[in-house]
């Protein structure tokens, strides 16, 4: 009894109020979620920290969930017990989620028994957290809305961080030539492990003279943009004919020159995750899968927080130096 009194309650992360990394409140008297019908309750052991979920908290995001609320999709541990007509999964599974319903910032989380996968025994729970957005995002960029081809180009402009890692693994496997920028030496050799073939400091003043010495003059075909406010007129010069921009990220506005586009008859294309559809969600872990099972889908795990510190894990992934790799809460 003395057992399941001490479960019925756990530790979460909850937001009450949009704003600054402050308002994330860690409490420690949050009912543990029970999963309804086709649901699975999952014993977290590690959460991804993407960009998007600071945006949600600041309350300038599109998307605006309930309050109060607990942020987190990314989940990677074991299952904890299965609602109704759930099959694929028991009790003692290793897995890994797209996206939880109650929230992944806890120590359980709900996700809906089509969102969760199996975690293999050669990834451990913090690349298991690693992998959900970042690599549906970068597969969902690449090939559902920038139709990448093998033998074309790709410039993964923010490789570093857990999108831009994901997408220099999953072009290179699928015989893109990888170009990728950082702003560190360290994030520059991370790139370059992870199926970069060449790798510029975008702190580097002349950075797009040395990216267009080495395309030519045919430019870039695909760009992976995670900071479109300050790169996007950069990039509209380095793209070859019918090449195309990827918006990933954003913080902000920018001004460019349309011109730019008709010259090339370029493509200025916005990526969401959250706007794919089932059967691309399908075709994006089908493709996430394989990679595992190849072996060169290796996530990187770069900073790691514990819980309590979960306001300085988003103060640090939008205002760090450099990334190197996915950001992870650790319970």
């Amino acid at each position: 009894v003395a057992m399941a009194a001490t479960r019925s309650v756990m530790r979460a992360v909850r937001v009450f109020e949009f704003g600054g990394p402050e308002v994330l409140k860690l409490q420690s008297d949050v009912l543990v979620p029970v999963p309804n019908e086709n649901q699975v309750l999952i014993k977290v052991h590690a959460c991804g920290v993407n960009p998007v979920e600071t945006y949600i908290r600041s309350g300038t995001y599109a998307r605006k969930p309930a309050l109060p609320y607990t942020p987190g999709s990314d989940v990677a541990g074991v299952i904890e017990s299965v609602g109704e007509h759930v099959t694929a999964f028991k009790k003692g599974d290793r897995v890994f989620t797209l996206e939880t319903l109650s929230g992944g910032y806890a120590e359980y989380a709900v996700a809906a028994a089509n969102r969760v996968f199996p975690l293999p025994d050669k990834l451990d729970f913090r690349q298991g957290a690693a992998i959900g957005v970042p690599y549906f995002t970068a597969y969902r960029a690449l090939f559902q809305k920038g139709c990448a081809k093998a033998g074309e180009s790709v410039l993964v402009h923010g490789a570093s961080g857990g999108v831009g890692l994901a997408a220099c693994q999953i072009a290179r496997a699928c015989g893109l030539k990888v170009l990728g920028t950082a702003g560190t030496e360290e994030g520059m050799n991370v790139i370059l492990r992870n199926g970069a073939h060449q790798a510029f400091n975008h702190r580097d003043p002349n950075y797009t003279e040395r990216i267009k010495a080495c395309t030519g003059p045919g430019g870039v075909d695909i760009i992976i943009e995670m900071l479109s406010n300050v790169n996007l007129d950069a990039d509209l010069q380095l793209l070859s004919c019918a090449g195309r921009v990827m918006v990933v990220g954003c913080r902000g506005r920018i001004e460019i020159n349309p011109r730019d586009t008709m010259s090339k008859e370029s493509s200025i294309i916005g990526v969401s995750l959250f706007l794919a559809t089932e059967e691309e969600r399908h075709e994006c872990a089908t493709a996430v899968l394989d990679g595992i099972e190849a072996g060169w889908l290796k996530p990187v795990v770069g900073l790691e927080y514990p819980l309590e510190k979960v306001a300085k894990a988003h103060e640090d992934i939008i205002c760090s130096s450099g990334a190197r790799g996915k950001m992870v809460l650790l319970l």
